[in-house]
């Protein structure tokens, strides 16, 4: 049997797998990732992408170009509405692009926000990858897996074909129903299942029901089924979703090829639509959340970790966050910059963010049902933006102030730029070329400071060498501008004080003024940081 050592193994090859193994590449750190189906997906799935992940995935050159192309002419136009059908004359509006209401990020990030389906953005994701040199499994399954004090021995197998793997750490992100989340007796929490979809992608002329270029998502109901109807996905099809409840006896063969175009007749409205049918699927709608995010040297990620309605189109993104996070940590401690406790804070931040933003999909769901099905469900949250790029973090990987409430959520219009937040957006000026605060971060650590702080760079330069680690140090109002004057307020380090920011934008600590002692203090905060 053929052994194979790598420090990396991931298991599932969907947002949460790829993000993960793109971004491990992208720092020359050696992975594999195993995925059971033989390409990535076909369906649609996942619509849109914010710009919270894009800000973690734009790091790697050429990405958020490429998100850009395929998204471009897709989503010019968002309507969300419930009605019987897509030619229903009174739908209930959710919301339109006229009125929308997540124009405020434009001002928040330099990051776009991607307008294309879960399918063309793997394409995207697996082949950056592979440019990179990520080895890439597909029609590969695992096998067995059993820890050490040292690492993981996996067995994969290839087309019948079996081999070793021995890996420093695993990244799970094997689905829903995860089975190695289910192997290491990780329970969970949370609503459970909450119901079954069959997904029907067809094409045909929806010329006169949707504006040109628009996705609209309708919430069907009527006298037949319930569910939904996406259109404009960007691949040349739209998809019908049919709500089915297996306890009434109701399965997958009930939906044979002539009542799938029935449904889709009646999703539309149009009794005559000529249908070509392209792809069928089902799959579980389910509120599950896992109660820790790592066992020993796995992690869970993506919808292993937390499983969530798609009712507000938030899963994609957190899976997309889940990979891009577990990456840079893992990248720390395998080359040496943090020990190997500072592991545990991926379960600390992550999880908490998780459990907030399936609750939040949930309580969108309940709005969107009949009010005799919403009992026990949570109230939708005041700031739905809040979730999107507001969300703070709390661990040992961050040196909360005296007095900080220990809040997960805060008005991203209103940054704080206090510890467990995330960097605020602001305008530099570099040679004449304008660039974003968040443009310097993901390569390290970065230490910024104001023209009265240089005692700070100084200090990060001898401590840079004294721990071995990647620490950029910035002043602003050097060589990069402050366009819009707001730097030091906008990050609370007016008169020589100094903000740390992690890899992945979020302050890890900051000092409002100067310190006598700056080296001995910016030692001490990242030997406690990196759990050194």
């Amino acid at each position: 049997m053929k052994h194979e050592r790598v420090p990396v193994l991931v298991v599932g090859g969907g947002y949460a797998g790829l993000s993960a193994a793109l971004l491990l590449a992208w720092r020359d750190i050696p992975v594999m990732l195993v995925e059971r189906h033989p390409s990535t997906s076909i369906q649609p799935k996942a619509f849109g992408v914010m710009p919270r992940a894009v800000e973690l995935l734009r790091p790697v050159p050429g990405v958020e170009h490429l998100l850009g192309q395929i998204s471009q002419g897709i989503g010019d136009g968002m309507r969300m509405a419930i009605a019987p059908s897509l030619s229903a004359p009174d739908p209930h509006m959710i919301m339109d692009s006229e009125d929308e209401s997540l124009g405020f990020l434009h001002a928040l990030t330099p990051a776009i926000r991607v307008g294309a389906p879960q399918a063309e953005v793997e394409r995207l994701l697996r082949a950056k990858a592979e440019e990179l040199g990520a080895d890439l499994r597909f029609s590969t399954e695992l096998v067995t897996l059993d820890q050490d004090g040292d690492g993981v021995t996996a067995v994969i197998r290839t087309h019948g074909a079996e081999s070793v793997v021995r890996a420093d750490y695993v990244v799970a992100a094997d689905g829903y129903r995860s089975p190695l989340r289910e192997a290491l007796g990780i329970p969970t929490m949370g609503k459970g299942e909450l119901g079954r979809m069959y997904s029907i992608m067809f094409d045909a002329d929806l010329t006169g029901l949707v504006r040109e270029r628009e996705v609209t998502l309708w919430y069907l109901r009527n006298d037949v089924f319930t569910g939904v109807i996406v259109t404009g996905t960007g691949v040349g099809a739209h998809v019908v979703g049919v709500n089915y409840d297996p306890a009434k006896g109701e399965s997958d063969a009930d939906f044979t090829p002539e009542r799938c175009v029935e449904l889709v007749r009646l999703a539309t409205g149009v009794p005559d639509l000529d249908v070509r049918l392209l792809d069928t699927t089902s799959f579980t709608m389910a509120h599950v959340l896992a109660e820790r995010y790592r066992h020993g040297r796995v992690f869970l990620a993506g919808d292993a970790a937390h499983t969530m309605p798609p009712t507000g189109g938030q899963g994609g993104s957190t899976a997309l966050q889940d990979g891009c996070d577990i990456a840079w940590r893992l990248w720390l401690v395998l080359t040496g910059q943090a020990g190997p406790g500072f592991l545990d804070t991926y379960d600390a931040e992550r999880r908490p963010i998780g459990a907030l933003t399936a609750d939040a999909q949930l309580a969108n769901l309940g709005v969107r049902m009949p009010p005799a099905q919403r009992v026990d469900y949570p109230e939708p949250l005041e700031d739905p933006a809040a979730v999107l790029i507001g969300y703070r973090y709390h661990s040992t990987a961050i040196l909360d102030e005296p007095g900080d409430d220990g809040s997960l959520l805060e008005d991203p219009r209103v940054p704080s730029g206090r510890p467990g937040s995330r960097a605020p957006h602001v305008v530099l000026d570099w040679d004449g070329r304008h660039i974003s605060t968040i443009d310097l971060f993901a390569t390290g650590f970065v230490l910024m400071t104001g023209p009265k702080g240089r005692a700070w760079t100084d200090a990060g330069r001898r401590v840079q060498d004294l721990l071995g680690i990647q620490l950029t140090r910035v002043i602003v109002g050097d060589e990069l501008k402050d366009v819009d004057g707001v730097f030091e307020e906008r990050y609370g380090v007016g008169g020589g004080g100094a903000v740390l920011v992690r890899p992945d934008g979020y302050v890890a600590w900051r000092s409002p003024g100067p310190d006598p002692a700056s080296a001995a203090t910016l030692e001490r905060v990242l030997r406690r940081l990196l759990s050194r």
